[in-house]
């Protein structure tokens, strides 16, 4: 049982070592919310995945803020829950906002793992102690550039290399890295870039002995991902296309996904992204867990989440030091040739740096009950 007493919201800039450039756009510093759930003495915490703008997903920071202050958190604030499982049912009225309901439930997971001294990894069901990792290269302004790039992480022993494409900006990059690197795990992402049209353009990544092509079409279309998987022999992955376990078992059905890409944001929340997990395994479809370059709460929850049996592809959840001079938790998670260990304590396995929160903060509201 729990019983929230407060809430706080904060909005947090993390500058970012390097700009990161997709198909959607680039960056140059980590604008996320972060969520602090109080109960009993003890505080979990959870990281809202939205962007500044709604280009991966309709929410933002800001409809997501509004969406936590005006209706998630009064749903359960001042209420004795049972535990974090019943969070969806506590909210099941309020559609959609994935990334906002999995920022408030994962603060509830943190503060339920604590409060019972258990990992969430242990208390889900993971069976490991090291995670693969793979690391998620943003489409770079020449192909030397990325070849270089490439090298820096292959020489540090990620277990897959994995590089952003987009219409013009793909054929002769992933060429070079094959050229290369015959022989490395090399995986390509388009965040939706393509249509069916350009089908016959990406029939060629067969050539490339790809381990998947992650996300090429729309992100609502799971049925010309399906057409396109009968042509195409390079595993497709599904990213923004699987928002559900429903969506997960319509693209094991229709055979629109042979791997799945799954985020905890992006489908609502660790119980979700646990069933899933679930709906893939009966399929047989391995899963692996993606990034939205996480602060340290985020890519927590994510390695705890990767222990799950099914977790057998390399995920996003690389270094933190790649992207952050310094980071907002303890003991920072820092990959070792291809593995990240899962930190061991209670909840999300790390301890918060209160004073690095406060000096990334640009905004903070406190919500009591």
């Amino acid at each position: 049982m729990m019983r929230l007493h407060r809430v706080i919201l904060r909005r947090l800039e993390m500058p970012l070592r390097f700009r990161f450039r997709t198909s959607f756009g680039e960056i140059a510093a980590k604008k996320f919310l972060l969520v602090e759930a109080d109960a009993g003495g003890l505080s979990g915490w959870g990281e809202c995945v939205a962007d500044d703008e709604p280009h991966y997903s309709e929410e933002t920071n800001a409809s997501a803020a509004d969406v936590l202050r005006r209706f998630l958190v009064p749903a359960v604030l001042g209420r004795t829950l049972p535990g974090p499982e019943s969070f969806p049912d506590a909210v099941r009225e309020i559609r959609g906002n994935r990334m906002a309901k999995a920022a408030l439930e994962t603060a509830l997971w943190d503060l339920s793992c604590r409060a019972g001294g258990i990992s969430l990894g242990r208390r889900l069901g993971g069976v490991r102690e090291r995670v693969s990792v793979g690391v998620s290269l943003g489409i770079q302004p020449s192909i030397e550039g990325l070849l270089a790039l490439v090298a820096r992480h292959v020489d540090a022993g990620y277990a897959r290399i994995k590089v952003k494409i987009e219409p013009g900006n793909d054929l002769a990059p992933v060429a070079a890295i094959r050229e290369r690197y015959p022989s490395i795990e090399l995986t390509v992402d388009a965040n939706a870039a393509y249509t069916l049209a350009d089908a016959a353009h990406l029939l060629a990544l067969d050539r490339f002995d790809l381990d998947y092509v992650e996300q090429p079409l729309g992100h609502e279309d799971l049925w010309r991902h399906a057409e396109l998987a009968r042509a195409l022999r390079t595993p497709i992955c599904l990213d923004e296309s699987i928002r559900s376990a429903e969506d997960a078992a319509v693209a094991a059905a229709i055979g629109a996904a042979r791997v799945v890409n799954v985020k905890i944001g992006r489908v609502g929340g660790i119980g979700e992204a646990v069933r899933v997990h679930g709906v893939c395994a009966a399929a047989g479809i391995p899963v692996w867990c993606g990034g939205m370059l996480e602060s340290g709460v985020g890519r927590a929850a994510n390695v705890q989440l990767a222990t799950l049996p099914t977790f057998t592809k390399p995920g996003d959840t690389s270094s933190a030091s790649r992207y952050f001079d310094e980071d907002i938790v303890d003991p920072p998670l820092e990959a070792e040739r291809g593995e990240m260990p899962v930190p061991a304590g209670p909840g999300i396995g790390v301890e918060v740096r209160r004073e690095v929160v406060d000096r990334f903060t640009t905004w903070r509201e406190e919500i009591l009950a």
